[in-house]
């Protein structure tokens, strides 16, 4: 098995990542790296801090030179971070030595590693965004679709009360339409810019350094934090809490289609579904076991990642490494999630037969809570509940019908209680807001 799923040709179908496979790679880090220090150059130049002809030197070169990772290998190893590699193979790709000494002139590795992290994330969030629609839109035609079609809610995985399957969906789509709506704000508060020198206090880049700073941020589109950010890594963290509750709302639905697809139930069709090697008759529920597996690893490496926040002084080798084995993976794992679900989600369907099945079941116990509030009206609520436990022990004894009992005790309760349509609650109107809210998304 590979290192890991997401770079495995094997796996591939099973876990991926569709276009933000390509953001963390070697190549996207480098380009990225590349990026920021060609634009640093550009501003630095404008500012007077280096020549201006040598900033646009080196500007066009970031542009245009390219860099094999591999050949990094070897300084990224023994000096811990790639960007000594990096620059010095930058400098020499240039072949101008008079300009390629203002290279990296006043950033630290960490600048420019940390600037190059939010361009990728912000393209990942990007194609998050593009997905999270996707997934909410084939949710939201459910709902709208079956805002009235009856199933049986389960608690502990037990029959509870009647819902409908347009509520379920709007139930699976409300923490993903929460998530597409905390984008603005996460970008615009996490998506930020590091210049702030080899200990935090951008001393190498002069009294003009906070404007620096801030050219940097909008040359590159990102914010100006006004200050170091070096040991503070709440930015990555927030970004690393939003797709992991990404993976965490899929896995809720992968749980629940594995269960509603589970032989003896069978009330969701999926679609799709993977075969045995030698039982002919199954249809595997492939894609919802990804989406639970996914959110199970997202939340791990959030615990792992959320422990290595603590850097020691003003940076720490440790920590920051640990940050790099787990945060491509939390983005990867629900950059995967995402995928597979945009393509899934939109096949599949509700089995309103089977649900039928537990909604009608012949002794009607599924209306007992309805039941208990009606006697309710005629004596005291704990009377009306222990009344309605011995009808329904009764019930299941003899395997009579609730409403038969009912009717020959209680003669006053409507026998319409007992019709699925009147015992939906708000399930109709909550699937139709949803699908409303989502009708409004651009």
């Amino acid at each position: 098995m590979a290192g890991s799923v997401f770079d495995s040709p094997l796996f591939s179908r099973l876990f991926p990542t569709g276009e933000a496979g390509r953001l963390f790679t070697d190549t996207a880090e480098v380009r990225a790296m590349l990026l920021v220090e060609g634009t640093l150059a550009k501003v630095q130049g404008e500012l007077g801090l280096i020549p201006e002809n040598s900033a646009f030197f080196i500007h066009r070169s970031a542009m245009e030179v390219q860099i094999d990772p591999a050949g990094l290998a070897e300084p990224t190893g023994q000096n811990g971070v790639n960007v000594p590699g990096l620059v010095a193979a930058f400098r020499k790709a240039m072949e101008a030595p008079e300009h390629a000494q203002y290279i990296h002139w006043g950033a630290t590795s960490q600048d420019i590693i940390d600037t190059g992290l939010m361009l990728r994330l912000r393209s990942l969030l990007t194609l998050a965004e593009k997905d999270l629609k996707t997934c909410l839109a084939a949710l939201a035609a459910l709902a709208e679709t079956h805002a009235e079609t009856p199933m049986t809610a389960r608690t502990y995985g037990q029959y509870a009360t009647l819902t409908s399957f347009g509520a379920q969906a709007a139930e699976w789509g409300a923490p993903l339409l929460g998530l597409l709506q905390e984008l603005p704000d996460l970008r615009a508060s996490c998506l930020m810019v590091s210049l702030s020198g080899a200990a935090g206090t951008a001393g190498a880049l002069g009294p003009k350094a906070a404007e620096i700073r801030a050219a940097l941020a909008k040359g590159l589109n990102l914010r100006d934090p006004g200050h170091s950010w070096h040991t503070d890594r709440t930015p990555v963290l927030r970004i690393a809490d939003w797709l992991v509750r990404s993976n965490i709302a899929l896995g809720k639905i992968g749980e629940d289609l594995i269960a509603m697809a589970m032989s003896g139930i069978g009330e969701i069709d999926l679609g799709a579904g993977g075969s045995s090697s030698t039982m002919p008759q199954k249809q595997n529920p492939v894609m919802p076991s990804a989406l639970s597996a996914l959110s199970h690893q997202a939340r791990g490496l959030l615990s792992t990642l959320q422990g290595a926040a603590i850097h020691k002084h003003q940076r720490d080798g440790a920590a920051w490494f640990t940050e790099w084995l787990t945060l491509p993976q939390i983005a990867l794992g629900a950059a995967s999630a995402l995928t597979l679900a945009a393509k899934q989600l939109p096949l599949i369907a509700p089995r309103p037969d089977a649900m039928a099945q537990s909604v009608n079941a012949p002794l009607q116990l599924i209306h007992a809570e309805a039941l208990s509030f009606a006697l309710a009206a005629h004596m005291p609520r704990p009377d009306a509940q222990a009344a309605t436990k011995e009808l329904c022990q009764e019930a299941n004894a003899s395997q009579t019908p609730l409403s038969t009992l009912t009717a020959r005790d209680y003669p006053q309760i409507d026998s319409a209680l007992f019709d699925p349509a009147t015992q939906l609650g708000t399930a109709p109107a909550d699937a139709r807001a949803f699908a409303a809210q989502v009708a409004t998304l651009k």
